[in-house]
Order: structure tokens, then sequence, then C-alpha cells
């Protein structure tokens, strides 16, 4: 068993750096790759696009974190980072049906939240059982101690590990222009989240819902089934594109 410090403001630190590492990204990937695409997102959404964004998130964010932590031990309520992605998800995907706008307009996003989330489960790993977010026990040798002497899965760390690969594979393929990571890049960060999480929750102590399924297991198959069915549109439409090639008239031939 492994001896960890921990410390309830941990989480709250690293919160904080999770927000200014992701911001900073953001504005670092906006200069290097991604103008062209952001810039052409915003043409098309318009302002109401970011309310939209935080009149989902925020209430996505409360609504699931609590759904799970109200029907625990000690109730309480909680906010969730899977909530927040889905709530943002259902209200922005709403605001563009309202407005016409098709296509991925999610693409400023993925390095930000990948990056939060890695940062953002160290605050939650050194913040202890406080956090409510710590793993079941086992008898493996990486087991942890968090401060209540029961050796525990770190799931923390899994998933902060499983996204900084997702994201070192995403920033690969923003360097060679891959079209999935400029193109589709926000579908896949859903697909490689969703996975991740959906295995992590089967270790974490969380009351079930349907099953041996909690509340998150759902979020990140709804995350997953999201992000597959429209990368698969966007791909289809890209290729219809492709297709339609304007076929040269009798007056488009030289003289």
């Amino acid at each position: 068993m492994i001896p960890v410090p921990t410390a309830p403001w941990a989480h709250v630190a690293f919160e904080i750096a999770a927000w200014f590492g992701g911001l900073s990204l953001t504005v670092a990937l906006y200069r290097w790759r991604l103008t062209d695409v952001a810039q052409a997102s915003a043409g098309k959404v318009g302002g109401g696009y970011f309310v939209a964004l935080v009149l989902g998130a925020i209430p996505g964010a409360w609504l699931a974190g609590s759904l799970n932590s109200l029907r625990q031990a000690s109730p309480s309520l909680s906010h969730s980072v899977a909530g927040a992605l889905v709530g943002a998800i259902i209200a922005v995907e709403i605001y563009k049906a309202i407005r016409g706008v098709r296509g991925s307009t999610g693409g400023v996003f993925v390095g930000s939240f990948s990056l939060g989330v890695v940062i953002g489960r160290l605050g939650c790993f050194f913040a202890g059982t406080a956090d409510g977010t710590y793993g079941l026990p086992t008898r493996m040798p990486w087991g942890v101690d968090l401060g209540d002497h029961v050796a525990r899965h770190p799931v923390q760390l899994y998933e902060s590990a499983a996204m900084a690969m997702f994201l070192a594979v995403y920033l690969v393929g923003l360097q060679r222009q891959a079209d999935w990571a400029m193109r589709r890049g926000f579908y896949a960060m859903c697909i490689a989240y969703g996975v991740q999480r959906f295995f992590w929750e089967f270790l974490k102590p969380y009351p079930k819902l349907i099953g041996p399924f909690n509340i998150f297991h759902v979020l990140c198959v709804g995350l997953v089934a999201y992000g597959w069915i429209y990368d698969r549109r966007e791909r289809d439409h890209q290729r219809a594109q492709e297709r339609a090639v304007p076929v040269p008239g009798p007056d488009n031939q030289p003289v």
C-alpha cells in the first residue's frame, strides 16, 4: 500500500491550475492550428452559442453530480465534469438545430477539456477521501492509502493518465493536420473520454442505477454514442461534398 499525502484544499488548487492550463492550451492551439477552424465556427454560431453552452454545462454538472451523491450514505450536493460535458452538448446541439448550423463546432475545446481532466483528477487524488471520488479497495501492489488506511484503486490517476494519452494522440494529429483532429476532434474526445471513464466507474463505490451501472455509466454510453454518430455523419457529409464535383458543360470547353 502506497501512502499518499492528502489535503482537502488540493482539489481547489488543482482546479484553478486546470482552468488556467486549459485556457493557455486553448490559446496556443488556436494560434498554432485551429485559427481557421475556430473562425469558421464562430461565423456560423453567433454569440448565443456560448450562452447555450453555459446554460447547459452548469445545471448538467450539478444535476448529474447530485443525482449520484444524494443517493450515497451521506447525501450531499455535488457537481460532475461528465454532467457538465453532457449538459453543454445537449444545449449546444439544440441551439445549433434552431439556427440551422451543422458540423462540429467544439474543436477549440478539445485541448482545454482534456488537459482540464488530466490536472483536475490530480486534485481529486490529492484531496483524499474527502473528495468522494476515491476507488474501491484493492490488493494490487499499487493500491494507495488516501488517509483512511485502506488500499484503494487510484482511479483518479487512471483517468488522468488515460486522458493524457488521448491528448498526446490529439496533439500529434494536429501536428500532422489529420482530418479527424482538425475537423472532428471533439467527437473523438467524447468517445475517448466516455470509453475510459465507463471502465473506471466499475472501480468506484458509487450507488448503482441500473444493474451494475451507476449514473456515470449511462452518461458515458451517451457520450460514446453521440461521438460515434456525429463523427459518422460528419464523414458522410464530407464524402458527399467531395463527390459533388461539377461537370464542365459545353460553355466551359476551351475554344
